[in-house]
């Protein structure tokens, strides 16, 4: 499992390429981050985060498809002719509805049956992180709980840094008690918290799990 950020596809082809021809099966799930704040902003529509969530209204539902959409067709046209695009909440990702941010859930583990289709005939299915319902999903909790349900062996997060830096220090590793306690301690922030969050979820979950060039373990 690979998951790419909205802001950039710089990097995905490669790493797709090098995963492949290392003899891996590989599915993409990529955020819009960015794009979606822009043009909410563009709209008149509030930009509001609880935890790291976006609270998110029909018309900023709107939005979030339109970007994702976008971003799905950059990130597939990077990979190339293999690549698969693939609305999540079309393919039946799961998620359970976390209604005080509004239509906004949490990821659970699924197995969507278009994924692992994808995968059989040798495709890169890229994913966008909505939800049945539909509802808006954040894209790392969409990769790691996606990882665990179609059976993952690796999950990926590619970053623009090198990987989780503490104290000024990049970390080679990082446990699962440790990560969790950092976040709740605030060490954290920014993007950052809701990667390893998720990272070690999948890590809980069996995962080899990786945010750039730092292992996050169980």
């Amino acid at each position: 499992m690979l998951k790419v950020g909205g802001a950039s596809t710089v990097g995905v082809a490669d790493a797709v390429e090098r995963l492949r021809e290392a003899g891996h099966s590989v599915c993409v799930v990529h955020g819009a981050g960015p794009q979606i704040s822009a043009e909410m902003a563009r709209r008149g529509l509030e930009v509001r985060f609880v935890a790291g969530r976006r609270v998110t209204t029909p018309e900023a539902l709107e939005v979030v498809r339109e970007s994702l959409a976008a971003v799905n067709a950059d990130v597939c046209a990077a990979i190339g002719g293999d690549a698969l695009p693939l609305a999540g909440d079309e393919i039946g990702l799961a998620a359970e509805p976390v209604p005080e941010l509004g239509l906004v859930g949490t990821a659970v583990p699924s197995t969507p049956g278009p994924i692992v289709e994808a995968l059989g005939d040798g495709l890169v299915p890229v994913v966008t992180p909505l939800a049945a319902g539909p509802l808006n999903v954040n894209a790392d909790e969409a990769a790691a709980a996606l990882a665990v349900g179609i059976g993952a062996h690796r999950i990926q997060f590619l970053t623009d840094v090198a990987g989780v830096f503490h104290g000024g220090e990049l970390l080679r590793s990082i446990r699962a008690e440790q990560a969790e306690f950092l976040i709740v301690e605030g060490l954290f922030e920014g993007g950052i918290v809701p990667k390893l969050i998720a990272a070690v979820r999948a890590a809980r979950g069996g995962l080899t799990a990786e945010i750039g060039e730092t292992a996050v373990v169980a």
